[in-house]
This record gives structure tokens, sequence and C-alpha cells, in this order.
């Protein structure tokens, strides 16, 4: 059965909301999620509405879940278009949620959101005092690109991409363009064509294209860099689904131990933030992505 059960006010049409900056512990220093705690009664025309007025890369609507297996329902919107999974809303939103007092834990800290991937592991931790939330990948599907699109990517990217290891499209709910760049510093040094990614984008039906490359040392493992201009994003300051992609995208590819591995991804230095990305691979390929959060806005919708 889930835990204690969502409370709606919808008196004088006043919804409360959000804004949770994910992946930090410092405001205005990760990747922000607009989160409305009251939306029942709200059609997806008007949530998209909301979503393109608020213009952040992803809008969070909370409604009662339709099953007794989940705590939650949740929607996810960019500016253009509904998203069925994303990572750093997942993790925003149940901040929120806890933080509001909307929800609780089930036993052994768990939380279980329902969206339109299917049911959703969140576990509720703490790392060095603070709150971590972490979500378990519902499972993530490899799609190899022939060779004139990778070859068209490259002149995209403008940068080498690793020979190594040929790109392909992750489908975790949204699906991403997975490329390793020869290391960190070509990552930081990437300006792509956003016009010409975009109809890559569209042609291939997918939301976007993250790039990764290896630190030699530093305080991150890699550093990750996201961008989605056919939704409406150019750069996304910290992509939650792109690094569970990277991680699923390693596995897949061989890069990590066959024991798994636990790493530190950063991303966003390039749009002024300091995102740090917690990443756990198992032995057997399963993805968690983690981090800390703090509330930056905190109000009512009213209309």
């Amino acid at each position: 059965m889930p835990s204690a059960a969502l409370r709606f006010d919808k008196s004088n049409m006043k919804r409360s909301y959000k804004v949770v900056d994910v992946f930090t512990n410092q405001p205005l220093r990760g990747n922000p999620v607009a989160v409305l705690l009251d939306a029942e009664g709200l059609d997806t025309e008007e949530m998209q509405a909301i979503a393109r007025w608020t213009n952040l890369s992803e809008t969070t609507f909370v409604l009662p879940p339709t099953t007794s297996e989940a705590d939650y329902r949740l929607r996810i919107f960019t500016p253009r278009s509904e998203l069925p999974f994303a990572g750093h809303p997942t993790i925003g939103s149940a901040y929120a949620l806890l933080e509001a007092g909307r929800v609780a834990t089930r036993p052994n800290e768990r939380l279980v959101q329902e969206c339109s991937v299917g049911l959703v592991d969140l576990t509720v931790g703490e790392r060095n005092g603070e709150r971590q939330i972490s979500f378990r990948l519902p499972g993530a599907q490899v799609e190899e690109m022939d060779a004139a699109d990778v070859a068209r990517l490259a002149t995209i990217v403008g940068r080498g991409v690793n020979e190594k290891t040929s790109p392909a499209i992750l489908n975790v709910g949204p699906r991403w363009i997975i490329a390793q760049l020869h290391d960190a510093q070509s990552v930081l040094n990437l300006q792509p064509d956003f016009a010409e990614l975009a109809r890559l984008e569209l042609r291939l039906d997918v939301t976007g294209l993250t790039v990764f490359g290896a630190y030699q040392n530093g305080d991150a493992d890699i550093e990750v860099r996201t961008f989605a201009p056919s939704c409406g994003v150019e750069e996304d300051p910290v992509c939650g689904s792109g690094n569970a992609s990277v991680a699923a995208f390693q596995w897949e590819r061989g890069m990590l131990p066959a024991v798994g591995k636990t790493y530190v991804a950063s991303q966003g230095g390039r749009v002024g933030r300091a995102g740090k990305v917690h990443v756990s691979v198992n032995g057997h390929g399963n993805v968690n992505i983690g981090g800390a959060c703090v509330t930056c806005i905190e109000g009512h919708f009213e209309f």
C-alpha cells in the first residue's frame, strides 16, 4: 500500500508550487525543476502552457497515483512537449513532496513514482549530513546508429568523437544520442551546431545529445553535457536521464568493470552551474542516479 496519501488543495484555485535545484546543495548551482504539487484537474494543454511559461528545461505536475503500488503520479513537460520520464525532475519532485509533507517514505527509505514509463523506484538517503535522493533507471534499450548518422554527428559536434566507442541511441524514456569524446576538456570546449543538431534529432526521433569525457584527476570522474534544441533546450544544465544513459552506454560498451562501478559526474560548468551526479552501476548493469537538492522558490500558482 502507498504511504501517506497526497493532499490536494484546490480551494480558490491556488496550487502549491516549488522550484527545486537538483544535483547541488547550493541554490542556483544545479538544474532547477518547477514542481506543481496540486495538479489535479489540469488537462494536458494547461500543463503544457504552464511548462512553456516557466520556460525551465522541465516542469512537473503531481497527481494522485492510479495504482496502490505507487506513492504519487508525475507528468513531466519541457517547454514544447511531454516526456515519459526524466531524471532530475524525478529527484526534484520527490524532494519537493517530502519537504512539503505530501508523502512519507516506505520501509527501507523508498518511494515509488508512477509516470509514463511505469513505476520508478527511488531511495532516500544521506551523504555528508545532507539528504540524497536516487532513482533506479527503469531500463535502457540500445539502438546502434548507422555510419552516415555517426558521420553527420561528428560534423555537428565539431570535435573528435572517440572512434573506439561508436555513438548509439539510448532509449530510457527520453531517447538520447550518447557519444564519448576524447577527454573532459573536449567536452567543455564543445560548441555544437544547434540548428543542425535539432534537424538530426527530429529525423532520428530522439530527445537530444549527451556527450561525456573522462578526467585524469579531480573531484569528478567524467564531464557530461546535454543538448536538446529540438525540445527548446539548447543545453540542459544537469541531466539525470542523460547521465543514466551515459552509465548504461558505458556498461553496454564494456567500459565498466564486470562487478560494476560507482563514480561522480560533473555537469553544468559551461552554463554557470556546478552539478554533481552520483552514479552507481551494479554487476547486472542496473543504473542508479542520485544527488542533493535545495528549494529555491516556494509559493502558489493562482489562475
